[in-house]
């Protein structure tokens, strides 16, 4: 654990140095070809950052953060695009938008906030969860497909809750919602859209959904256009999905994960499509039935697709293991500090 931290302190300090580099220097180069060309070593960078850690977490988180986020805020910021444009007023507040997903209100409260009777049990129920993995040798494939997929939602929430607080105490930002109660959703456009991976999803669609919609237009009708721009994007967040899952496994890519994102993205493009037709503008289906087939085609799917890279790789024991291990250690040098 301390071996680390110390890594972890080295990986920070290397991405503040670098988005200093963009503040300073990137910002006062013209937008487009110049400032892509400037900030194309930090984002080579960025990309091999999550290899200076060995645990789940910490290569994930990394990864998650920089890799993914960072990269593609940089990559827009070059063409005028996205949070970091307009520019931040200071170095620290360009940092933060960089890293997190930050919004760019003072002291907002968010739609979507969650009461914190209601996050708290959240935190008790992962607690709970981490007691039950001494038991899964008892559970059918069914139990270990529903606790692996809790296990995900609720370790992101949390700790991205947690993110937010120091993000809100430090500059009065809050962060974009993460998660919009997911088990709600009640059709795989209204999941993807509006209630999963939001931050992701604001980045994705000027990265990718509009660009890719524009130029297809001018080849085929909008809504052919509009199918290929949803398909693009699950693609591209498959690509990223399988290089974040080679950060953790360190296990060649299989392509899994790929498909995973493949038969989703066609699916909510045909979905979509399916709802711009008459005949169903005026029959519409009911929530008690939309939200059980909704839920249980991205858990069966993810049970068929997303978890086995990462079930062969042993990640689901590393990852329980590892939080309890950083319990005990927080503990432990409170302890001491303590005494």
């Amino acid at each position: 654990m301390e071996g680390e931290l110390k890594n972890f302190i080295k990986v920070w300090v290397s991405t503040i140095i670098s988005v200093s580099y963009c503040y300073y220097l990137s910002t006062r180069i013209k937008p487009v070809v110049l400032r892509l060309l400037s900030v194309l070593p930090v984002c080579v960078l960025f990309l091999l950052l999550p290899l200076f850690f060995s645990s789940v977490h910490f290569s994930g988180a990394s990864a998650f953060f920089f890799t993914w986020l960072a990269n593609f805020k940089l990559i827009l910021f070059s063409f005028d695009k996205g949070p970091l444009y307009p520019l931040p007023k200071t170095l620290s507040r360009f940092i933060f938008f960089t890293c997190f997903p930050i919004k760019s209100q003072h002291n907002p409260k968010s739609q979507n906030e969650i009461p914190k009777w209601v996050f708290a049990i959240k935190v008790v129920i992962f607690g709970v969860l981490l007691y039950m993995y001494d038991y899964i040798q008892h559970m059918s494939p069914t139990m270990l497909l529903v606790l692996y997929s809790l296990h995900i939602y609720l370790e992101l929430e949390i700790g991205l809750m947690i993110v937010k607080g120091l993000v809100f105490a430090s500059l009065g930002c809050d962060l974009e919602p993460q998660f919009n109660e997911p088990y709600l959703a009640t059709s795989l456009q209204d999941f993807w859209g509006r209630r999963w991976n939001l931050m992701v999803t604001a980045i994705l669609r000027p990265a990718v959904y509009d660009p890719v919609q524009r130029i297809a237009q001018w080849k085929m009708s909008s809504d052919n256009a509009r199918f290929l721009a949803v398909l693009a994007t699950f693609l591209v967040s498959g690509a990223v999905h399988e290089l974040i899952f080679f950060y953790i496994t360190h296990e060649m890519p299989t392509g899994e994960v790929t498909w995973f994102f493949v038969v989703h993205g066609v699916c909510t493009a045909a979905e979509v499509a399916v709802k711009k037709r008459t005949f169903m503008r005026r029959w519409k289906m009911s929530h008690m039935v939309s939200r059980p087939l909704t839920v249980g085609f991205v858990v069966l799917t993810t049970g068929w697709l997303f978890f086995p890279p990462l079930i062969r790789s042993g990640m689901f024991e590393k990852l329980p293991n590892e939080v309890l291990l950083f319990i005990d250690f927080v503990k432990h040098k409170l302890f001491n500090f303590g005494s």
